[in-house]
């Protein structure tokens, strides 16, 4: 009987976790992109991973990198948080973002639990396919 109780509020809580992360990983996304708008690249580059920090070591690298690369996150007309997936043991959260321009793009940020919280390691990206949309 025990064991069905404890069985019966585990499949209860899981989802309220997993929805507790997706939201906090959802969250870091769209704070680190608040940063881009804001012009603020030291406060963007908070929420990058120590990877990322090693690679680029400072904001104002980080900067023109995202500038340069990504530059529709830096002031994107609509951000969409999409599915969370597990590839490989890595989370990946797709966000679809369109630009001023109206071209929509998928992103993938793999996300790592850093001491934190929840940190952007990295971002992989191709143009969506309802371009316009």
């Amino acid at each position: 009987m025990l064991g069905r109780i404890i069985l019966a509020v585990t499949l209860f809580l899981v989802p309220f976790a997993a929805a507790a992360q997706d939201s906090a990983i959802q969250s870091t996304i769209t704070a680190q992109i608040e940063a881009f708008r804001a012009g603020d690249f030291a406060l963007a580059f908070t929420f990058a991973s120590p990877t990322i920090h090693g690679i680029f070591q400072t904001p104002e690298n980080f900067g023109a990198m995202v500038t340069t690369g990504y530059p529709m996150v830096v002031d994107p007309a609509l951000v969409e948080m999409q599915d969370l997936r597990e590839i490989g043991g890595a989370l990946w959260q797709r966000v679809r973002i369109t630009d001023r321009k109206g071209t929509a793009y998928l992103l993938d940020y793999q996300m790592v639990q850093g001491p934190d919280g929840w940190q952007i390691n990295a971002v992989q990206m191709q143009k969506a396919e309802d371009v316009g949309a």
